[in-house]
């Protein structure tokens, strides 16, 4: 890039997702810090901004929800001129705008456009002309699909921004796990015999995998002598709910018992968490806490990043399959064709063989086919 960075001391990013998806910025972030030696301060979402603040390389967190990130509720016009004002108020030198292959940067470019930010970098498919002082042209996933830490990593490259440390950034909270162990023991569970982690909860009900079949792996993990600690937010105890209802005693309902800070602890101290594709299994990543994730087909970037750990697959059906035409295009044209969606069976033996010794380092990616040329233009 002709534009040196090496005097920017003041930089935003921008990542106004999930907590997860901010967790997988982490190391970018961190490559910013480094290099430039500069303040750093992250624009998010309310659903990351408590994950936020124990990334160490981040000095302050600005937190809105925009109108292009999925929400519960709309967000009001107004709150994106308060922080166009509030951006232009600080003066930056420089924003980065992390982004999913399938996001559009242009209205955060846009936002940053507007606050005055002199340098603009991010990935964009179309030109972006004046939005963009730095453009990066998005050539995933027509031309190759990365783990997203390494599309992020390769972002901040392109200025100049590099690091060694690969790993997550999250810093464990001063919550003690004698804290945490004593909701545990008043729920009845018993903290020096086995006990795993099993999440069921997530975001996106595409991504679900069934309750059934959830129902009958925990009754098969309480047969091998395991404690089911089954963890959720207050929005997902009904589901915590049902499930120990239906496996049994080993069983433990968490939904709306923890706070996140005693829910990273509780990660940090499992043998092994089993969990959909959500911000749990990148928790367990950044804590080092090994993991099953049953793994949905919709974004073949986001396996738990450096981790022990196994992936079992499962289509999503035709109905809920996302609308976007680039997600579509992975799946039709870069999946393979799945086996029957992976049984209880398939997750008592994973974890039997983790829990045995047994320990292979999650893979990057997915097995993905190669991308099929292009039509001419």
């Amino acid at each position: 890039m002709r534009k040196d960075w090496s005097d920017c001391k003041n930089i935003l990013c921008i990542r106004p997702d999930n907590m997860g998806d901010l967790l997988m910025s982490s190391p970018a972030i961190r490559a910013l810090k480094e290099t430039f030696e500069s303040k750093i301060t992250v624009l998010t979402s309310s659903m990351a901004k408590g994950i936020s603040r124990l990334i160490k390389e981040i000095d302050e967190v600005i937190v809105y929800d925009f109108p292009w990130i999925k929400m519960n509720d709309e967000p009001e016009t107004a709150g994106f001129m308060r922080a166009v004002e509030d951006l232009k108020s600080r003066k930056f030198d420089a924003a980065v705008i992390f982004t999913v292959y399938s996001q559009n940067p242009l209205p955060a470019a846009m936002l940053a456009y507007l606050a005055q930010i002199p340098y603009r970098l991010a990935y964009c498919r179309e030109n972006p002309y004046f939005l963009l002082s730095h453009w990066i042209p998005e050539k995933e996933p027509y031309e190759y699909v990365r783990h997203q830490v390494r599309r992020d990593l390769e972002l901040v490259a392109a200025v100049g921004a590099t690091t060694t440390q690969l790993s997550l950034s999250l810093t464990l909270p001063s919550v003690t796990w004698e804290e945490v162990s004593a909701k545990l023991v008043g729920l009845g569970v018993h903290i020096n015999e086995p006990w795993l982690i099993l999440h069921a909860g997530v975001s996106e009900q595409k991504r679900e995998y069934p309750a059934h079949l959830w129902i009958e792996a925990g009754r098969k993990l309480s047969g091998i002598n395991q404690q089911v600690l089954l963890t959720g937010t207050s929005a997902e105890k009904p589901i915590t709910d049902r499930l120990k209802e239906e496996i049994g005693n080993q069983a433990f309902s968490l939904g709306g018992v923890l706070n996140l800070e005693e829910f990273i602890v509780l990660i940090h101290q499992a043998s092994l968490v089993i969990s959909v594709n959500t911000g749990t299994v990148h928790i367990a990543a950044a804590t080092g806490t090994p993991v099953i994730v049953l793994y949905a087909l919709t974004n073949p970037q986001h396996l738990p990043w450096k981790i022990i750990g196994k992936v079992l697959l499962f289509d999503v059906p035709e109905s809920m399959r996302s609308k976007n035409e680039v997600l579509r295009y992975v799946h039709d044209h870069l999946f393979f064709k799945q086996d029957p969606i992976a049984s209880p069976d398939d997750i008592v033996n994973a974890v039997l063989e983790l829990l045995d010794g047994y320990r292979p380092e999650m893979p990057e990616m997915i097995p993905l086919r190669s991308p099929p040329p292009l039509p001419c233009r």
